[in-house]
């Protein structure tokens, strides 16, 4: 409920009452603080009781939790059962997904280097006669440099 509060603001706190009202009078506020909370959890429960009822049976298994909107939308949308919305996320999530795409172009890349790798016969080709003239039919392709 008060994720900020930690021991040592509650340390305080308690210090502050003990302080404000007195050891002599700190058993009585505690006894009136607990009847005052289970008072108003009965008011609570009693109020939830009444509109569980007055929806109808239909609605038995409604829980007020549901209405906040994280827990709705984890419930119906994200887990996809039940009365959930099916928006097809993974779908979505596997087209948006580059490493097929990724695979595809590696999988190019490694073929046209196959493809274009020096026979036994053929002449090596280093990094000083890589560079040909603009004129040239053929580019070299250097597979170790992609």
């Amino acid at each position: 409920m008060f994720p900020d509060v930690g021991l040592p603001e509650l340390v305080t706190l308690a210090i502050l009452v003990v302080l404000l009202f007195g050891p002599d009078k700190l058993p009585e506020i505690i006894q009136n603080a607990a009847e005052f909370i289970r008072k108003v959890r009965a008011f609570s429960d009693s109020a939830k009781e009444d509109i569980r009822s007055e929806l109808g049976p239909d609605f038995k298994d409604f829980e007020f939790e549901d209405l906040h909107p994280k827990t709705f939308v984890r419930k119906h949308v994200l887990d996809g059962d039940g009365i959930g919305l099916d928006l097809g996320l993974d779908e979505i999530r596997s087209a948006l997904d580059p490493r097929k795409d990724l695979a595809e172009v590696a999988d190019a890349v490694r073929d046209a280097a196959h493809d274009t790798e020096p026979q036994a016969a053929a002449p090596q080709v280093t990094p000083e006669k890589a560079h040909r003239p603009e004129g040239s039919a053929r580019s070299v392709f250097d597979p170790d440099a992609t």
